[in-house]
């Protein structure tokens, strides 16, 4: 299906709609906001304290001041590109003590995101580009853990799968470029796995499947004889390297990887030239705070964007187990 010829100013805002930027998960012009960096070290290892209740708060500020087309360049319109979010995720998770079936243990989990602030610049007193905050789309999963293969000095391998859904519970207003929700249901399933190369060093993966049902209300730039969007088809994942110098300290370096892999639809029919992209990387740190709690630290940059705003991010995570 080919594009009906635009004014610039309604290009522009088509290019840079539905920006869902919510705590470590990227922006994205058509995908819904995922995973992308919020987990990093040890994340397909068993939770460090055993069966119980956990909470899980990420802290993560993101700034973008380029949005990027189809082939890597900055949008000529509008002018100025700066959008900041600062944005809160709280994770309950519960581990039933009862619930193991030999080496495989139960778990399940429920993630609450919330646009805490977000910031639009578009040197046009947003008459373009315009945020939302609020609650963002709640996702549950359930999970199983298998236990770490043991070799003569400790673990060497270990892996977990789970089934994921994003619910379409976030604000959502179809006028608004920045949107906490996406107005549509995802299926976002992820392998979870970590390595040991030693009893220091492993490495850790996390590789979705993103599969998005349709928007039945897409964003006014979309245009009056649009009724219905559906986000292309996507592949993410998340990678560290850890190294563990004391007990108390972990260091290493963390980045995240997307590409939208079939074309997003409108009114029913394929779209070129919207398939999203980006990579990001940066330095990572983990503090054991007490046998209960854990502190992350990571901070990312994107590059090799593709039909994103490209981003830098600044995380927090907080892990207790009561």
């Amino acid at each position: 299906m080919r594009e009906h010829r635009q004014p610039a100013r309604r290009r522009a805002a088509r290019l840079a709609l539905s920006l869902s930027l919510l705590p470590a998960l990227a922006s994205a012009y058509d995908q819904p906001a995922v995973n992308m960096g919020g987990t990093s070290f040890f994340d397909g290892a068993p939770l460090p304290g055993g069966p119980g209740f956990y909470f899980v708060e990420y802290l993560t500020y993101t700034k973008a001041t380029k949005l990027v087309d189809n082939n890597g360049n900055r949008l000529g319109f509008p002018a100025t590109q700066d959008i900041s979010v600062f944005a809160p995720i709280s994770q309950f998770i519960y581990v039933p003590p009862g619930a193991k079936f030999g080496n495989k243990q139960l778990g399940f989990q429920v993630l609450v995101p919330w646009v805490a602030n977000a910031k639009v610049d578009d040197g046009a007193n947003n008459a373009i580009l315009r945020g939302n905050t609020g609650i963002g789309d709640i996702s549950a999963g359930v999970s199983v853990q298998y236990d770490p293969v043991m070799g003569a000095q400790g673990p060497l391998y270990s892996q977990r799968f789970e089934l994921q859904f994003i619910l379409p519970t976030g604000a959502y207003d179809r006028n608004a470029t920045v949107n906490p929700g996406s107005n549509t249901w995802s299926f976002d399933p992820y392998w979870a796995g970590t390595l040991w190369a030693s009893q220091n060093l492993s490495f850790s993966w996390r590789l979705h499947y993103l599969w998005n049902a349709r928007n039945n209300s897409p964003n006014a730039a979309f245009g009056n004889n649009v009724s219905s969007t559906q986000a292309g088809q996507a592949v993410h994942a998340n990678f560290s390297a850890e190294y563990v110098l004391n007990p108390a300290l972990t260091i290493g370096a963390a980045g995240y990887w997307l590409q939208q892999i079939t074309d997003t639809k409108v009114n029913g029919s394929d779209v070129g030239g919207r398939r999203e992209r980006v990579v990001g990387l940066g330095p990572a740190a983990m503090v054991r705070l007490s046998e209960r709690d854990l502190l992350f630290f990571n901070v990312y940059q994107e590059f090799a964007v593709r039909n994103r705003a490209e981003n830098s991010k600044f995380q927090v995570r907080y892990d207790h187990h009561f």
